[in-house]
């Protein structure tokens, strides 16, 4: 009896850890576990991978590929990635958070697409690194402030870096960029940060931002958000800082649109223009 009321003490302390807080599903295992899982895709696109390649890359960086409950972790803390991707052991899949139409077959989960017995198909990558959490991450918090890799230090070439944000369920983010040092282009084709006002990088394209100028504040639409940085194989800069905080919808319609650095050289609008 003694071993039983101990045994369900030990549980009960364990799930004080479990639960929802702010609308987001917090567990300090799941966190630890999924602190470290980021997306990785070739530097000429997406599905470039073999299995081999794959490994490669995230080794290249000190991890290895995710395993399929690694990757489960993050997606229920927020990840969501509309790309397939290696895994560990050669399966291939990608996390929806929330279920669309153009992405996920219109449900939740990993998207699993099994072991691949071709190990030459080509993936994107999913990599676990729990000491690499500097290139892109995976924020719930209602603010927080991060930044390129390396900074203060310039960062490195061959950068893809994701950043996914998901605050409470009604809010928006605020985006308020505090330092901006990408390489310059006119078109900023070479390196790059594009923000997306959704869960990928595919839709709710916002913009594209290079050069040395800092661009206007961003307020999502949603209570999610992307962002995306790639440097190309030369010249790099001084790379950037942002803060986001969450804030209420506006009370009224037309309140709080997006803004964004219509009319500046280095900035490419998305499809949405000004929200």
């Amino acid at each position: 009896m003694i071993a039983l009321i101990f045994f369900s003490a030990l549980l009960w302390d364990k799930a004080q850890a479990w639960g929802f807080k702010d609308g987001v599903l917090h567990n300090s295992i799941w966190l630890e576990r999924a602190a470290g899982v980021y997306h990785r895709e070739s530097r000429s696109g997406k599905y470039q991978l073999t299995y081999a390649e794959a490994k490669a890359v995230c080794e290249y960086e000190g991890g290895h590929l995710a395993t399929y409950q690694q990757l489960e972790a993050a997606r229920k803390i927020g990840f969501h990635v509309c790309a397939a991707g290696w895994m560990a052991k050669g399966r291939v899949g990608y996390p929806i958070v929330k279920a669309g139409a153009n992405c996920g077959f219109g449900r939740t989960g990993i998207v699993d697409y099994g072991i691949r017995l071709n190990r030459s198909e080509r993936w994107d990558a999913y990599c676990y690194n729990p000491n690499g959490k500097e290139c892109g991450g995976v924020f719930t918090d209602s603010k927080h402030v991060f930044k390129s890799p390396g900074y203060p230090n310039e960062y490195e070439n061959e950068q893809i870096c994701y950043w996914h944000i998901r605050v409470k369920y009604g809010q928006r983010i605020h985006l308020q960029f505090l330092e901006f040092d990408v390489e310059d282009d006119t078109a900023c084709m070479a390196d790059f940060l594009e923000i997306y006002d959704s869960y990928d990088d595919i839709n709710g394209f916002v913009g594209r931002f290079c050069g040395d100028e800092l661009p206007d504040d961003i307020i999502s639409t949603g209570n999610v958000m992307t962002l995306k940085f790639l440097s190309d194989s030369s010249v790099t800069a001084g790379g950037f800082q942002i803060r986001y905080v969450a804030v209420d919808m506006p009370s009224k319609s037309g309140d709080g649109k997006n803004t964004t650095s219509q009319g500046k050289a280095n900035f490419l609008p998305g499809k949405f223009g000004i929200m």
